[in-house]
């Protein structure tokens, strides 16, 4: 285990971060900007609790809401000292502990988790001779999770859905006796959802005061990260845990709010000094990711919106290219001139993992990765399948396992590649895309993994360490171009960002319409996407779409992003 001391500790903070981690004792809200360092402050908080003897290590959870978050907190943690910290979402707590106190609380196993509702909601349909479709399916699921997220009964959802927006045309009726037929099929089968974790949960802490008392007694510190993105189901089971005390530190920022859609509320992170009177509030605004140039663009667009911060450029070297806003006749030729600019900085000697190209909906990757490929640039999208899901990757940790056993005392390098070459793997990329690059990449990063491993490092310790990671969807990093929604950027960075299809109908959507909260909340999606980027930030918008038919116009944001004459069109 890693020694660090307390003094080391906070001598690695700035002022603010600094302030953070001594905020020991009470509620404490942090409010962070964008690449303010929040997950140093927190891990350093944690580990200067434990360092100083303030925290019992194993009294502590820190809450997010990924795996791969709660990994990188883990792993942060770990290298700071602070080993024996939980780290989970909050639907992996819950889940621990209701697979805990089931049997004793209920008697028997607990009920079966569903891996998703789509196929259930389409029983529910045909019963029912409802037709719906796979979106409306997709929409139905989207629908429940919001309605139990939110802590509404079916009947108090049935009086908010007119004004919902509902899937497939359905009616109101349609909706309300499908999901009740999707609960009672799912009670008939004794399984549960992944929302329901958490309404069990809270229900056995409620009503069961020695399953509560154990809870309690076992965590006595909270650190919760991402908290504008807090459901009202998760704010409640939240209060549960603590049960009146007030040893909480929360972490976020209202600005970075963009899944209201599913429940999420800034409400609690803008008003924590409501709920706790006495909490001391600290401010990171300190940006050490990006340009000031880049900083100056992502303020402007969140100037005077509640809650936002402004941030201050604050890393060496902090000057650099103004962001740069693009018009081009349609999509194609986009996706063609953002391909070739990648082609050409990776060819001027930047990594391909260093740059990103971002877009509203799945859809425009498709021209965007074809374009790629024309250009032999290696891509990997942020839709696929995870790293440690992947045929290939699967295959490659089974057969290592495998190996382990048997293997002698030869490197690691050698014994990894030795069985990643019986799975085709050789030390030149094929030529060209597609998936036959894409399964190269994905070998070449576990190759990768084993070169950087410790020295000493056994290929038993090697398998251990994957499955740790797969456990966390800790994955490598793949030398490949990302191509990513802005949701699925959320939380990451890159050197160079290019930001497409940058148009009304796109960004904000079509569906925000003129409802004031989902235009808010498109801006919101647009400064998470503007801050992701470290060096470089291009923004661009096609004229005309696939069909060629309408013209589009530029997304209102952009003409506070930049004077309009830095504009040029293409």
């Amino acid at each position: 285990m890693t020694t660090v001391t307390a003094d080391r500790l906070l001598a690695q903070l700035d002022d603010r971060q600094r302030e953070v981690a001594e905020a020991l004792v009470g509620p404490v809200c942090v409010l962070a900007g964008a690449g303010t360092g929040k997950t140093r402050a927190i891990t350093h908080r944690i580990a200067y609790g434990v360092a100083t003897g303030a925290y019992d290590p194993r009294r502590v959870m820190a809450l997010t809401f990924t795996t791969r978050a709660a990994g990188e907190l883990l792993g942060r943690l770990r290298a700071l000292g602070a080993e024996g910290v939980s780290a989970r979402t909050f639907h992996s707590a819950a889940l621990r502990q209701l697979a805990y106190f089931w049997p004793t609380v209920v008697g028997g196993a607990p009920p079966r988790v569903l891996d998703g509702k789509a196929q259930l909601l389409g029983q529910a349909a045909q019963t029912l001779k409802i037709r719906v479709d796979t979106a409306a399916l997709r929409d139905l699921a989207a629908e429940i999770e919001w309605r139990k997220v939110s802590r509404l009964s079916i009947d108090e959802y049935a009086v908010r859905a007119p004004s919902r927006g509902l899937p497939g045309g359905l009616t109101v009726e349609q909706v309300v006796d499908l999901q009740k037929r999707y609960e009672a099929v799912k009670d008939e089968r004794r399984q549960i959802d992944f929302e329901d974790v958490l309404l069990a949960t809270a229900g056995m802490l409620e009503n069961e005061a020695r399953v509560a008392e154990q809870v309690r007694e076992q965590y006595r510190f909270f650190v919760v990260d991402e908290y504008q993105d807090v459901s009202p189901l998760q704010h409640d089971l939240l209060t549960l845990w603590l049960g009146g005390r007030r040893e909480l530190c929360v972490v976020g920022d209202a600005s970075q709010t963009i899944y209201s859609f599913a429940g999420a509320t800034s409400d609690y992170l803008v008003r924590f000094g409501d709920e706790y009177p006495e909490a001391a509030l600290v401010r990171l605004e300190d940006n050490y990711r990006s340009t000031t140039q880049i900083v100056d663009s992502a303020n402007r667009l969140m100037r005077g919106r509640p809650g936002a911060l402004t941030l201050r450029a604050a890393r060496d070297g902090a000057s650099g290219p103004a962001p740069s806003i693009r018009q081009f006749g349609d999509d194609v030729t986009e996706a063609q001139y953002v391909a070739e600019q990648v082609a050409q900085r990776i060819a001027d000697g930047a990594a391909p993992e260093s740059i990103a190209v971002l877009y509203r909906i799945n859809t425009q990757s498709i021209a965007l990765e074809a374009a790629l490929r024309r250009q032999n640039v290696p891509v990997q999208s942020r839709a696929n399948s995870r790293f440690f899901d992947q045929p290939e990757v699967r295959q490659a940790m089974l057969l290592l396992r495998g190996a382990s056993v048997a293997v002698g005392d030869e490197p690691l390098f050698k014994s990894v590649s030795d069985v990643l070459r019986g799975l085709g793997w050789r030390q030149d990329p094929p030529i060209g895309g597609g998936a036959e690059r894409a399964r190269w990449d994905a070998m070449n990063a576990l190759l990768a993994l084993a070169e950087e491993a410790p020295a000493g490092t056994t290929l038993g310790q090697f398998v251990d360490e994957l499955r740790t990671r797969a456990e966390q969807q800790h994955a490598p990093t793949i030398s490949a171009v990302t191509l990513s929604t802005l949701h699925a950027a959320k939380g990451l960075e890159w050197d160079h960002v290019h930001l497409v299809g940058l148009s009304e109908g796109l960004v904000p959507i079509s569906y925000a319409g003129t409802d004031l909260a989902a235009i808010d909340e498109e801006r919101r999606l647009l400064y998470v996407g503007l801050t992701r980027a470290r060096r470089t930030l291009a923004l661009s918008w096609a004229a005309t779409g696939p069909s060629s038919r309408g013209e589009r116009s530029p997304s209102r944001f952009l003409a506070e992003l930049s004077p309009p004459r830095s504009a040029s069109r293409r």
